[in-house]
């Protein structure tokens, strides 16, 4: 079986990386094929998981038509080496189960300033911090959604139904009847953004989460250097909790290289429930090691440095992440995060990735690397 497996996904990954984008008169076939290597060393649990995954998908959208365009996108992730939970619980997690499924199927509308997008479709809100596709992760998470959206000179209005949440977890698709606001303005080098994101789980009692929330991003241009400020404040309320949400950086690009200090706050009511981002890409915020997907009960200070530049075409990145909890006085550990991306071509990207999480009060220590290419066509 296993095998067979290797076969099919080598064999997958070769035909698509020989192919081309292919145009017709009716619209545009395109590809997206990553191979990437993953391993999580987690002390203390089961033995140390080690994955290499193809991950494809495939898609056709049509030329524009009086604004408007359908789109269709299958996805296929097939492990080669698949030593890793949920595949075989015997080892630690690698969150790219095997799939199969229809990624995207939508049609768009687009004009004068107005758009619309009914169907299965990706949606990323802001910075992703409350909701995003997990681009990270092989299979992409996705929404059955209707979209309505305007923007004209500074203004922009974003408005989405979702009625089913299609997560990186084949089983874990959740029906919701969900509403998500957006309006966002800009002024002068910077931008404000209000929303409100009305989730609420159909299969769950007492799953309604309601937040609300203001953010500033912006920069100024002083003899050279770039500085860049955010500042961002939510509420959040469920039926049994209401917390806040904080958010602040600081920082300047001189010479193309940039360095920043920040602190992201998800508050807790007194220990018992904290605040939650259940459609974020929460692998970009507070650590790439994944440790804290679910805010633990007591919140979660994650006080943070970044630098990021780019040196012979190489783009780096490096974090250092300290966790506190909100509630009480525990040390919730710390991370150093280490990125490397090389764009080859217009088609192939190459990149190495590693997370190293050392635990305090809790927790465990928890190395992972990634290693991967990636063609577009």
């Amino acid at each position: 079986m296993q095998a067979k497996k290797t076969l099919l996904a080598i064999a997958l990954g070769t035909a698509t990386l020989g192919a081309s984008a292919y145009e017709t008169d009716y619209g545009n076939a395109y590809a997206d094929v990553k191979v990437r290597y993953e391993s999580n060393d987690t002390e203390g649990g089961a033995d140390a998981a080690t994955a290499l995954i193809t991950d494809a998908a495939i898609g056709f959208e049509t030329k524009d038509y009086e604004g408007f365009k359908a789109l269709i996108e299958y996805e296929i992730v097939q492990p080669i080496i698949d030593e890793y939970a949920p595949e075989d619980t015997d080892y630690d997690v690698v969150a790219d189960p095997e799939t199969r499924e229809w990624n995207r199927a939508q049609i768009s509308y687009k004009k004068d300033g107005f758009g619309a997008v009914v169907g299965r479709q990706r949606i990323i809100l802001d910075d992703a911090r409350f909701v995003g596709n997990v681009g990270w992760r092989a299979n992409e998470q996705t929404f059955d959604a209707v979209t309505l959206t305007y923007s004209k000179d500074e203004l922009s209005l974003h408005y989405s139904f979702i009625d089913q949440v299609n997560g990186i977890l084949p089983r874990f698709d959740a029906d919701t009847t969900s509403h998500l606001l957006n309006a966002g303005y800009k002024v002068g080098t910077g931008k404000i953004t209000a929303y409100a994101y009305l989730l609420e789980d159909d299969d769950t009692e007492n799953s309604q989460r309601d937040t609300f929330g203001l953010s500033y991003n912006g920069s100024y241009d002083m003899d050279g250097t770039k500085l860049i400020y955010k500042a961002e404040y939510a509420t959040q309320s469920t039926e049994t909790a209401d917390t806040n949400y904080f958010a602040l950086e600081g920082g300047a690009v001189v010479s193309g290289v940039t360095l920043a200090l920040g602190n992201e706050t998800l508050g807790s009511d007194d220990g018992n429930a904290a605040f939650e981002t259940p459609l974020a890409t929460k692998h970009k915020f507070n650590g790439w090691a994944d440790k804290f997907l679910g805010t633990p009960d007591s919140g979660l200070s994650d006080t943070y440095v970044k630098a990021a530049g780019k040196t012979a075409g190489i783009k780096l990145v490096g974090f250092f992440h300290k966790f506190d909890a909100v509630e009480g006085s525990a040390d919730l550990g710390s991370e150093l995060d280490l990125l490397a991306v090389k764009k080859l071509d217009d088609t192939f990207t190459v990149g190495a990735k590693a997370a190293f999480y050392s635990a305090g009060d809790t927790g465990a220590d928890t190395t992972k690397m990634w290693a991967w290419v990636q063609a577009k066509f």
